[in-house]
């Protein structure tokens, strides 16, 4: 049979690179960058590879199952959605619609199955909804919130135009970017270089984004917003701020200067560990670039001040002129432009609280730190059944374990997945979508985070085999099986007629016509379906452009600087540095952050072989100083404690890192009974989140604080056995 070449994108990742995958007989060949994709231009990382691996895993679920005893037996898929449909229903009659949960994790996002996702939602009618994004991006999203009036304005990187780059807290030579879609990031920052441009990278680690930088500024682990505050010092006290982007776009200076005026570089060099010369250089050269962008990510959200630092990473950007400007902070013009109507969209924040009354509301869901209790504690509105989607919460978010133990204890539990994970594991059906490969979209989300404007078909390159549903089926099935009886019989039937002529690509068709670069715009010459899916490498839709104009959501139209909650927290954070008393004498003397591996996504690609050969990378990564004062050598066994947890691990050794800190990466601890993983389970790893501790949260977003842990590490007892 002759060899087929499909062109589509990898979408494991928020960079959805543009691939090109050889298909005969049905079977998945090679997978290589596709040189005419507008976006990657030929660029992929070794996770691309790895779609044919999760495509063809024989542990991957093809059909439904359904939990008889401690096993699982398959079911067809009208028997599953029946009995889903039976037993969440009757929960819902019993105990209210705030009994059942819902739960939904990142590769959600990653394609159109997303918008049937947010139905489900909305037809359940829960307070009890949680995703990733209180795990990632809230403080992104209330920063933009409070500063242009909506939080769906997420400003984002203009990278392939910037004289400078400053990175703080991410690391996009192994992501790729994030809410600032680049694939390809490591020739962007070399091309930023290579026209002159300046790169500078502010993390504790020397990541592999810092080896290919200009600068690498070792800040310790949590000392960001002061090194930041410092900046906005030098700026505004020595008048280098742009005064004429300031009066035309922004409020609030006044307050701002007020705020930094008696907090200098001396004052945050001991809180930030960067010496007070190279703080007040930053700022000068930030100042006189060209043109000059912060960009922050995941490092800086996952902290007890990430809205904090993200607002003063915004605000530096805004008051030097660097707001909706080429080379700047800018926004993206996709072909199904969301932000019009999204701007208008409330966050409702504090409209609800868990019952604990701890955690507000943001964004239509409650951060995802208060679940585990949300299902254990007795009482009115306790969850008492679950649906969760594409995620796996048990590794990826801080519960003191307890939520291994929460999800055991359900009255009913419905997972759409593609594996029996350790999270999984407690479901009672898991619904498994088709794999990437044997589906067909067009990105509509990520699309408005890129860092150049584009429309990409994603083809199917496998055909599905039997009865197969896409995710958005799925998840279009599941919100009319939750309907109650009287209304299921005509409003059912009807949701589903629906739902079976407004697919997603019909939405994205009706969604491109009204859009800024579709025909009823642009007449003839704008984009359809049609000329997106005859284009093999995508439609280049332009440069960023400048639009905050037309699409800040403020009262008064003006970028806020000096939002009053923010300002309440920088104070108190400068008031309590005035104050700090002794260090920590309980012997927990390291800070611990995360890290990312380029062969590794959270842990949906460790059931892979190709992407985990070779040496462990579940590791303690510590500075030499550190290892020698413990007497500890390179390779050994160490228990790494915190106040909450421990977990046994080998040691790595490198000077990358700064002295006083440790990174272990996270997605891993395969060790559960029953998980469906056997790759997977072979090399298991430790489970990072049980050392961190579930109350700790950014005080404004109520983000998950898992980076700058303090932990302390010991030569591991032999009879120790990994957490």
């Amino acid at each position: 049979m002759t060899a087929e070449t499909i062109a589509r994108q990898c979408t494991l990742c928020e960079a959805h690179c543009g691939i090109l995958v050889t298909v005969e007989d049905m079977k998945v060949g090679r997978i290589e960058g596709n040189p005419d994709d507008v976006l990657s231009k030929g660029y992929i990382c070794p996770k691309a590879t790895a779609m044919a691996g999760l495509h063809d895993d024989p542990d991957r679920l093809r059909t439904p199952v359904r939990r008889v005893g401690d096993r699982f037996e398959p079911i067809g898929w009208d028997e599953a959605f029946r009995e889903i449909g039976t037993r969440l229903r009757r929960v819902r009659r019993e105990h209210g619609p705030h009994a059942v949960g819902m739960y939904l994790g990142n590769p959600a996002a990653h394609n159109s199955a997303i918008m049937y996702a947010m139905a489900l939602r909305a037809g359940l009618m829960t307070r009890n909804f949680y995703t990733a994004s209180s795990i990632d991006q809230f403080p992104q999203e209330f920063v933009a919130w409070q500063m242009y009036g909506s939080n769906f304005m997420m400003p984002i990187a203009d990278i392939d135009r910037t004289d400078r780059l400053v990175i703080l807290g991410a690391n996009p030579a192994v992501s790729n970017g994030s809410v600032t879609t680049m694939p390809g990031a490591k020739n962007r920052i070399k091309d930023v270089r290579e026209r002159g441009g300046k790169v500078v990278v502010i993390d504790p680690r020397r990541t592999e984004t810092a080896r290919l930088a200009d600068e690498h500024v070792s800040v310790v682990p949590g000392g960001d917003p002061y090194l930041l505050l410092a900046v906005l010092h030098v700026l505004i006290t020595e008048k280098l701020y742009d005064r004429t982007a300031v009066h035309a776009q922004c409020g609030g200076l006044d307050t701002l200067r007020e705020l930094v005026t008696g907090f200098a570089p001396e004052d945050a060099a001991p809180h930030a560990g960067v010496d007070a010369e190279t703080i007040r250089r930053l700022a000068r050269e930030h100042a006189a670039a060209k043109s000059a962008v912060m960009y922050a990510r995941i490092g800086v959200c996952q902290t007890l001040t990430g809205t904090i630092t993200h607002w003063l990473v915004n605000t530096i950007n805004a008051v030097t002129g660097n707001l909706d400007r080429p080379g700047g902070q800018m926004y993206a013009t996709p072909a199904v432009d969301l932000l019009p109507l999204a701007r208008r969209m409330p966050p409702f924040y504090g409209a609800w609280t868990d019952r604990s009354g701890k955690y507000k509301s943001f964004r239509f869901e409650l951060p995802v730190a208060a679940l585990a209790d949300e299902i254990l504690d007795d009482g009115p509105g306790q969850i008492r059944a679950m649906i969760t989607y594409a995620g796996n919460p048990v590794l990826s978010t801080p519960q003191r374990g307890q939520l291994d133990k929460a999800l055991g204890s359900l009255d009913f539990y419905v997972a759409v997945d593609m594996y029996i994970t350790e999270t999984t594991r407690h479901a009672d059906i898991i619904l498994p979508p088709l794999s990437p490969l044997e589906r067909e979209d067009v990105d509509i989300l990520l699309t408005m985070f890129s860092v150049h404007n584009n429309v990409r078909y994603n083809a199917r390159a496998v055909e599905p085999a039997g009865d197969g549903l896409e995710d958005w089926e799925i998840m279009a099935r599941l919100t009319t099986e939750i309907l109650p009886l009287p209304l299921r019989s005509v409003t059912g039937r009807a949701l589903n007629a629906v739902f079976a002529r407004f697919s997603p690509l019909r939405a994205t068709a009706l969604g491109m016509a009204v859009g800024p670069h579709g025909v009823l715009r642009r007449g003839r010459s704008g984009i359809t379906l049609q000329k997106v899916r005859e284009a093999r490498g995508g439609i280049d839709l332009g440069p960023l452009r400048p639009r905050l104009r037309s699409l800040i959501a403020t009262e008064d139209r003006l970028v806020r600087l000096a939002p009053p909650m923010f300002v309440t927290e920088a104070r108190r954070l400068l008031d309590a540095v005035r104050t700090a008393g002794a260090p920590r004498s309980d012997g927990y003397d390291l800070r611990l952050i995360g890290r990312r591996h380029l062969r590794s996504n959270n842990s949906w690609l460790h059931n892979v072989p190709s992407m985990v050969k070779g040496r462990d990378r579940c590791t303690a990564l510590m500075n030499s100083h550190d290892a020698q004062v413990r007497g500890l050598s390179d390779g050994a066994r160490v228990t790494v404690s915190s106040p909450i947890g421990s977990i046994v691990v080998p040691l790595e050794i490198s000077d990358d890192i700064r002295p006083g800190t440790v990174a272990i990466p996270h997605g891993w601890g395969h060790r559960e009974p029953g998980v469906g993983w056997t790759v997977a389970a072979a090399l298991p790893g430790a489970n990072v989140n049980l050392l961190h501790d579930p109350e700790q949260v950014d005080r404004i977003s109520g983000t998950a604080a898992v980076n700058s842990t303090w932990v302390r590490i010991e030569a591991a007892d032999t009879a120790t056995v990994a957490g």
